[in-house]
């Protein structure tokens, strides 16, 4: 998938599990959908780190361009190490693993334990990053373009501050999920796994697959590309993409919000 798909995808999921929330009668503040939401959005991205033509790579600048040069050999070196005799020979590192359900959840624990351990400013950090990513993904078109970089950080920067004042509010979710003195925004990794995980569900459905199981391996394969029959996939960037699951995104993230928000 393409990067507004992904992230499209990630926030109507963190909304769906907003409206399983409220079902269950653990209904979540309404700053938490909306974060949760956006980080989810831009944590759908996160996974093509390993990709230096995906909108991640340069959504930093020098920095993300870096990281994603160190992201793709390391997951080619793992790949590697790893394969086994019926996987194929790659010359590079991109859906491998940063496209499996390990790496999503390692992050998401990383970010949670860096939220309650980090203080207030891991806090900014974990928002700034993600919300530069969800702008990205959900307004490419306002994004598209080097020249837009700062305006699209400082947009981010501004938004990472105003949500973290609104949560950091009693009753606004802080604390939502994790109750006990010291776990305020522990549920933030919640919506990075998510994310990741969405990611890698869309890039399932593409023409490659995707490995969302390793290092649990399938046949005589470790890195086995998890998908429905090849007839049901297409190609990244297609019209089903852009004509068909694109609108179904907008449409279950609409209700998901709606019925997380007790309005339906």
């Amino acid at each position: 998938m393409m990067g507004p798909a992904h992230s499209l995808s990630g926030a109507a999921a963190w909304l769906g599990v907003g409206a399983a929330a409220a079902a269950a009668g653990r209904p979540m503040p309404w700053p938490v959908v909306l974060v949760g939401a956006l980080i989810c959005a831009g944590a759908a991205l996160a996974p093509d780190l390993d990709h230096k033509a995906a909108t991640i790579s340069r959504a930093f600048g020098p920095l993300s361009r870096g990281l994603c040069e160190i992201v793709d050999k390391l997951s080619y070196a793992v790949y590697k190490a790893t394969k086994k005799q019926g996987d194929p020979r790659r010359s590079g590192g991109h859906r491998t693993l940063t496209h499996t359900w390990l790496w999503a959840v390692l992050i998401g624990a990383g970010a949670s334990v860096l939220a309650i351990t980090g203080g207030r400013w891991a806090v900014l950090g974990i928002l700034f990053a993600h919300m530069v990513l969800a702008i990205e993904g959900l307004l490419w078109r306002a994004a598209r373009g080097s020249s837009s970089d700062v305006l699209v950080w400082l947009l981010a920067a501004t938004s990472a501050w105003i949500l973290a004042g609104v949560l950091d509010k009693p009753g606004n979710g802080a604390d939502w999920l994790f109750t006990e003195p010291g776990q305020e925004y522990l549920w933030l990794g919640l919506p990075i796994v998510l994310g990741a995980l969405v990611h890698d569900i869309g890039d399932s459905l593409t023409v490659s697959g995707c490995p969302i199981l390793w290092p649990i391996p399938v046949g005589r394969k470790r890195w086995y590309p998890i998908g429905p029959p090849k007839a049901m996939r297409f190609r990244a960037g297609s019209w089903v993409e852009l004509k068909v699951l694109m609108p179904v995104f907008m449409l279950l993230g609409g209700v998901g919000c709606a019925a997380a928000l007790n309005v339906i």
